[in-house]
């Protein structure tokens, strides 16, 4: 099937001491790792899986030292992998979308994190349809802690936006929201997920994908701390 647009996921490698540290306690520093590469994994097994999206992975961090490296290194097979470069969060998405964009040229990008594992390759579809089916020329998928999950684009390049929004703060969704309208988007919004922060957020979303990969390694922090 011919391609119709970029499905980019913005990854971080799951080493321990280093991945989802919020979760810590009640999770170990292992524990975290392991949820991380786990949401990182069905993120990717989603996003591989949707009808017309060419997977790309701007990839960040040392996949021998992370937990289920070897796994996650197979799974990157299925996706083409770009380096993540930039001076802060912000500028590192807007250069992903470059990055991408210069691998599939002229196609729209939807571009996800690996914090929102009960994605489905359905609702990523529906995520993306208004730009490629009605329209617009971009979706911004709000984030229940104020930030935002997603962000579909028909031009690229409007994502050099995002380099001037600070990140992970409860109003980056609303900072985001106003830059984008700023340089001349009108952003339609997408349904707003839970993303994973905390292990109320964890256990929250575990309960949106039951027989995920994300689901067991939740339940095994609990089963370990009871």
């Amino acid at each position: 099937m011919k391609a119709e647009f970029v499905l980019l996921v913005v990854a971080k490698a799951p080493v321990p001491g280093f991945a989802k540290t919020r979760l810590c306690p009640p999770a170990t520093p292992a524990q975290a790792a392991e949820i991380a590469a786990s949401a990182l994994l069905d993120t990717l097994d989603a996003a591989c899986a949707v009808p017309g999206a060419a997977p790309v992975v701007a990839m960040t961090g040392d996949l021998d030292a992370a937990a289920r490296g070897a796994e996650i290194g197979v799974a990157l097979r299925r996706a083409t992998v770009i380096p993540q470069r930039g001076w802060d969060f912000g500028a590192r998405l807007a250069n992903a979308h470059a990055d991408a964009a210069a691998v599939h040229a002229g196609l729209p990008i939807l571009q996800i994190g690996m914090d929102t594992p009960q994605v489905t390759p359905d609702s990523l579809a529906a995520t993306i349809a208004p730009v490629l089916r009605n329209g617009r020329d971009c979706v911004l998928g709000p984030a229940a802690d104020g930030g935002w999950w997603a962000l579909g684009l028909t031009d690229p390049r409007r994502a050099q936006a995002l380099a001037g929004v600070p990140m992970s703060r409860d109003d980056t969704g609303e900072r985001t929201l106003r830059a984008l309208i700023t340089c001349g988007l009108e952003p339609w919004q997408a349904a707003e997920l839970s993303d994973v922060d905390t292990m109320t957020d964890a256990r929250r979303v575990a309960l949106e994908c039951p027989d995920s990969r994300f689901a067991r390694a939740v339940a095994a922090v609990d089963r370990a701390a009871a």
